[in-house]
């Protein structure tokens, strides 16, 4: 039996898609490309379906002739296998009918091991061949006496056969006979007693199927292999019809997608529905033959046993499955948890970054060690901290305690010496440890009640704000409602570029107001993608639109309270908190006038519209809604999330019956996970590092105020720009913030 191969047409369908879609476009757009080259697709006045059908009828074609020869084959291997167990079936046990060519020494020894008639047999006959040589190697003078025994009585025989096989093992000089005659005498009753019962029990009438004979047994192995065999063989055919025609629905989607044509349903319905493969009688022909496989297997294995059969057949197809799959991917993943991959880091699926050339090696007597970077900053971070934690720097003990914890965070979070999170778990072990919390007296609290205070602050309704943004923002993904969104927005857009651009810095930077920075990016990605296939060669339009969504979605993160970790901590850290509502009211005119001067300043630079060649401008191929219907999921998830924000959005006039946003942000999380619209897996996937690196920073915050040192920093400032105008002291500030900036563009393109 042949191996089913799968489908490996679908990427040359795919790239001829492309093709057809940028031939399309070419013939619609006023500008045309010169530096390409490149020919009509056959196009004609046919249109793209007359040239793309003919693609699907040679695959189909292929499938179909597979599927013939392969079909054929496995009926005939099915009936062929009925035949031969009516014929095993009526020869019995007496006739020796099967005999099986093909069957290796290696499986015949693994069928006399799993027979235990076998396996007493099988020694039994070591042990007589073993003695019979040995014997014959070494006669001893009172052998005739056995031999005119057996003359005088048969009977006897089986007795001195026995005797001459067990004399060996004690024969000595002295007492020879007497030991023989006690051992013959006792095997002797043995056998008689055996006989005699054998005779008194009646004979059961038994089969091939059910006989315990060492034949039979090899007979329903090789049965058993056979009709194994043969299932999996029809269950691999049935599943290269489902995954060919899965194949054809995906790729018949893709191209009316791209296209914007209409063949799908009709293709599916007249031509690969109504082809051989994918008929219902075929489908009924290879059910019939996987139901005989299964009777059979009942009859030869099972013993009439049906829920059985079909059980162990199915955990045959199980393990075949498991075992090809099994080479590549189950040692990808075990590579994966290990992190490495012949000691390289394992990049599948994360960004893991490989190890840094060491800057120099230092030998000990331990072995080398490779001095990096890294190692390096950490060195420094702990001679930092030891030395502000020996010099009085501030005038109270929990306040210069608390200022050596300042800086070593700064410094490890500045150089991500160690991971940002690990970093923000170390700070209440430090605060616990060094005791700088104080009580609202200025009493230092002991450990055990430094322990509690800290953890009570760590978890406080910004944490759970922050996951409620999560939780909001991993089913708006999940369900497709944001690309649903923005599909319908860049619609209206058009094919000028000056106002494609601006679509997609708008629809960016909305976009990362509810999900991540890096989410909405990469969704705005997956939507341009179109537009840059069918742009001319060296045209200014794509790195343009690229960074152009890159710096609206930064321009997002500050639009919204949840867009950013910073900004929950922001609205949370404020004397007098502000509600959503005046966020929006503060945040969103600044966004607008952001996104506008960028527009601009990219439109003066790239000047985007300009064809390649210096003649007139080029046409943005327009993008066209996508025509799915919202689902009751897609409705649940967009009005629970409507009226959460509605909700954080006038937080403080109702925060007598809510409490704080924090509570608010249980609604969505509650709604979703208990609908199933997000599952532990999704729950899993939330950004948790980000978590933990809010929850130290937070506890971090507080020990500064608690520890007094906030007080002697605010002082220090005031005496600094008490007489500084407030334009003055901008400039003071600004520097400070310039760093921050510089520091986080370091982050991210690290």
């Amino acid at each position: 039996m042949k191996a089913m191969p799968l489908w490996t047409s679908y990427d040359s369908l795919k790239t001829h898609i492309y093709r057809l879609e940028k031939e399309q476009h070419v013939e619609s757009r006023p500008y045309r490309d010169i530096e390409a080259n490149e020919h009509d697709f056959l196009m004609g006045q046919t249109g793209t379906d007359a040239v793309f059908e003919p693609l699907l009828n040679k695959e189909l074609e292929k499938i179909d002739l597979f599927y013939h020869v392969q079909e054929k084959e496995l009926l005939e291997e099915v009936s062929e296998l009925e035949e031969l167990v009516q014929k095993q079936e009526a020869a019995g046990l007496d006739d020796r009918y099967y005999d099986d060519p093909d069957e290796d020494d290696e499986e015949d020894d693994e069928s006399i091991s799993r027979s235990p008639e076998r396996r007493r047999r099988q020694i039994s006959s070591t042990r007589h061949n073993t003695c019979e040589s040995r014997t014959l190697a070494f006669p001893w003078p009172h052998s005739h006496h056995i031999l005119e025994a057996q003359a005088r009585d048969p009977s006897s025989s089986v007795r001195a056969h026995r005797l001459s096989i067990s004399s060996v093992d004690t024969v000595d000089n002295e007492g020879i006979s007497g030991s023989v005659s006690r051992l013959a005498s006792k095997i002797g009753d043995t056998l008689r007693d055996s006989i005699i019962t054998n005779a008194a029990s009646v004979p059961e009438i038994q089969t091939i199927w059910s006989s315990k004979s060492d034949y039979a047994y090899d007979i329903r192995l090789l049965f058993k292999r056979k009709i194994t065999t043969s299932y999996v063989a029809v269950a691999n055919l049935k599943s290269y019809v489902e995954v060919n025609y899965s194949g054809f629905r995906k790729i018949l989607k893709k191209y009316d997608k791209v296209t914007y044509s209409e063949l799908k349903d009709r293709y599916m319905h007249h031509v690969v529905e109504t082809s051989y493969p994918f008929m219902r009688e075929s489908k009924d022909r290879l059910e019939d033959a996987r139901i005989r496989l299964v009777d059979l297997y009942t009859k030869c294995v099972t013993n009439g046993d049906r829920r059985l059969a079909s059980q162990q057949l199915k955990l045959h197809q199980r393990e075949n499955i498991a075992w090809e799959r099994d080479t590549v991917w189950r040692q990808m993943i075990a590579q994966q948890r290990r992190g490495d991959v012949e000691g390289e880091p394992l990049t599948i699926g994360a960004l893991l970054k490989p190890p840094g050339p060491g800057l120099f090696f230092v030998s000990t007597p331990l072995g080398t060690i490779r001095v990096t970077k890294k190692m390096i900053y950490k060195i420094i971070a702990g001679i930092i901290f030891v030395t502000l934690l020996n010099v009085q720097v501030l005038e109270t003990l929990e306040a210069n305690r608390c200022f050596a914890i300042l800086m070593l965070c700064t410094f490890l979070w500045a150089t991500e010496a160690i991971p940002l999170f690990v970093t923000s778990i170390f700070v209440p072990l430090l605060l616990v440890w060094l005791k700088v919390i104080r009580n609202n007296e200025g009493d230092v609290l002991s450990r055990p009640e430094a322990t509690q205070w800290v953890f009570s602050v760590m978890f406080s309704p910004t944490i759970m704000l922050l996951i409620g943004g999560f939780t909001i923002s991993s089913a708006l993904s999940k369900m497709n409602i944001d690309r649903v969104l923005i599909t319908k927005v860049l619609s209206l857009a058009g094919t000028k570029p000056s106002t494609v651009l601006l679509a997609f810095m708008g629809v960016s930077c909305f976009a990362s107001m509810w999900i991540s920075n890096v989410a909405a990016p990469t969704l705005c990605f997956t939507l341009i993608r179109p537009i840059l296939r069918n742009l001319p060669p060296k045209s200014a339009f794509g790195p343009c639109l690229i960074l152009a969504i890159a710096l609206a979605a930064n321009i997002g993160g500050q639009s919204s309270p949840i867009s950013s970790p910073q900004n929950i901590i922001a609205l949370h850290e404020m004397d007098n908190p502000i509600d959503w509502a005046t966020w929006f009211a503060v945040a969103l005119p600044v966004s607008a006038i952001s996104i506008f001067l960028i527009w601009g300043m990219l439109l003066v630079s790239y000047r985007p519209a300009r064809a390649p060649d210096g003649d007139g401008e080029i046409e943005i191929k327009q993008i066209r809604p996508t025509r799915e219907r919202f689902t009751h999921k897609q409705w649940w998830v967009t009005i629970v999330c409507l009226v959460t924000i509605g909700l954080w959005c006038v937080a403080h006039q109702i925060e007598p019956y809510v409490g704080d946003m924090g509570v608010i942000a249980i609604i969505p999380i509650v709604a979703f996970f208990t609908t199933g619209v997000l599952k532990k897996d999704d729950f899993e996937q939330f950004m948790w590092t980000i978590v933990f690196l809010a929850m130290g920073g937070i506890a971090l915050g507080k020990g500064v105020m608690s520890s007094g040192l906030l007080d002697v920093v605010d002082g220090l400032v005031h005496d600094l720009v008490q007489d500084v105008s407030l334009y003055g002291v901008v400039l003071i500030l600004s520097p400070v913030v310039l760093v921050c900036l510089c520091r986080s563009l370091v982050t991210f393109v690290r």
